[in-house]
């Protein structure tokens, strides 16, 4: 009896986590397939359309995560009702969709760099 009163945490918050993940996880695989199974030609000609396009996947995946991580610190802001362990973890969420927002506009500059050393040449798309 003893032990299920010291019981620690809010039993709400880690089953709700889980749903999160999962939920991500399962729209990922799902984008994942519908995408594989595009009718484009992956073969390309020359290295700096390689990189275009590499340049461009990076983007959407960070700008995607970051979008579900600024949801998911949102959602998790909205939901801490005052407990200061929740809105810290909430900030650390929003934290990290900042800095992916942030990669993910640094990113054509990044290639661009690595053009510059693979001597790919060419222009900026």
């Amino acid at each position: 009896m003893l032990a299920r009163l010291r019981r620690p945490g809010r039993p709400g918050i880690r089953p709700l986590g889980r749903w999160f993940f999962r939920l991500g996880f399962v729209t990922a695989c799902t984008a994942f397939v519908l995408l594989a199974d595009t009718p484009y030609v992956w073969a390309v000609e020359d290295i700096p359309s390689v990189i275009t396009n590499l340049r461009n996947w990076i983007v959407g995946l960070l700008a995607g995560l970051a979008t579900l991580f600024l949801t998911f610190g949102g959602l998790r802001y909205l939901m801490a009702g005052g407990d200061p362990g929740e809105v810290e973890a909430a900030k650390r969420a929003l934290r990290a969709a900042a800095i992916g927002y942030g990669l993910a506009i640094l990113a054509p500059v990044i290639v661009t760099v690595l053009k510059g050393i693979v001597g790919a040449g060419g222009g900026g798309q």
